[in-house]
């Protein structure tokens, strides 16, 4: 009888609390059926790691070290990446691209609970539903709402989603049900795409003019960087809301904060620059600000779509497959 090959010697690189919580018992039985690896053994640091040269295979995640030239040369043997959350950016170098390391991530999994997110935070925001909820609160007592926010609701409302990144994409397919005019500024997109995918193409400021939501979904790179600047942000119309999932360096936080403290727009932020404001931040208490902590990705129960991409990965990998969910070195130069 032919003998079995020898499973891949595979290692966690990761903090130690994102492998607790993403790899429970079951998924680690099921990883180990596949690979050879020892499930307690978490790299934190490539220092130390016992018989680096046999690692063939590295499952990371939020908190892995850097893939430098250093970290490779302990680990001649690697030969794939499966990157058990979103960007590769922290720790996916050039080197590895180098070495012709084949890179994995489950970015499409995570983009799921930031688009639900996204989805939610558009539907509210025409609604009105935290600034009524506040003033309910404060009266205690029926009100003519329509009275506050004339023409609130959904209906016919015209949303713009700057990016058609995995997140902006899953948010175009929410959208589709719902009575929505869609505007969708991309650069590397055509008319034609961004029909396809249910949306028209503009300019960026033509959509700030005419939105009555604009979310973010576009990459933190050194041409996105303030994409939002005071400039684009005044370009707003009065009562639109906008929403930023996406990174908080694509807008200029000073001037958000000028234009949001004037009650001119709404805003829905789960990130931002810096990624905690300073306790002092008018944003925190502004009623038409809705401030969270980054919590419109993977978390909790949720953790567990990211675990399964990646096992699934991990399989493709150990039958010779390709990676359903490949990065490669162009992508990242538009990409997150």
């Amino acid at each position: 009888m032919p003998s079995t090959p020898p499973r891949p010697r595979a290692l966690f690189a990761m903090g130690r609390r994102h492998r607790d919580a993403l790899f429970t018992p079951a998924a680690v039985d099921r990883l180990t059926r596949h690979v050879d690896i020892d499930p307690h053994l978490v790299a934190e640091t490539f220092d130390g790691v016992p018989d680096p040269a046999a690692v063939e295979l590295l499952i990371t995640s939020w908190g892995c070290p850097p893939l430098d030239t250093a970290a490779l040369a302990r680990m001649p043997g690697l030969k794939a990446v499966v990157h058990a959350a979103g960007s590769v950016k922290h720790h996916v170098t050039e080197a590895c691209w180098d070495q012709g390391i084949r890179v994995s991530t489950a970015a499409a999994a995570n983009a799921v609970p930031v688009a639900e997110y996204t989805l939610a935070a558009i539907l509210f925001a025409n609604k009105r539903v935290r600034e009524i909820g506040g003033l309910y609160r404060e009266h205690r007592d029926a009100l003519d709402w329509a009275a506050y926010y004339p023409g609130f609701g959904n209906y016919r409302r015209t949303i713009g989603l700057v990016g058609a990144s995995l997140v902006g994409r899953r948010v175009l397919e929410l959208l589709r049900p719902h009575d929505f005019d869609v505007l969708l500024a991309d650069p590397h997109l055509d008319p034609a795409e961004a029909r396809s995918m249910g949306a028209r193409l503009v300019g960026l400021d033509e959509m700030l003019a005419v939105c009555d939501v604009v979310s973010l979904h576009a990459p933190a790179l050194p041409e996105t960087h303030h994409l939002l600047d005071a400039r684009r942000l005044s370009l707003l119309r009065d009562g639109a809301t906008l929403v930023n999932t996406g990174r908080g360096s694509l807008v200029d936080t000073d001037a958000l904060t000028a234009e949001a403290s004037s009650g001119r727009i709404h805003a829905v932020l789960d990130v931002t620059e810096p990624e905690v404001l300073p306790a002092t931040s008018p944003l925190y208490s502004l009623p038409n600000v809705l401030l969270t902590p980054h919590i419109a990705g993977s978390l909790g129960g949720e953790l567990q779509r990211i675990t399964r991409s990646a096992l699934d990965e991990v399989e493709r990998y150990c039958a010779g497959e390709e990676f359903a969910h490949a990065v490669t070195r162009a992508a990242l130069t538009t990409s997150a």
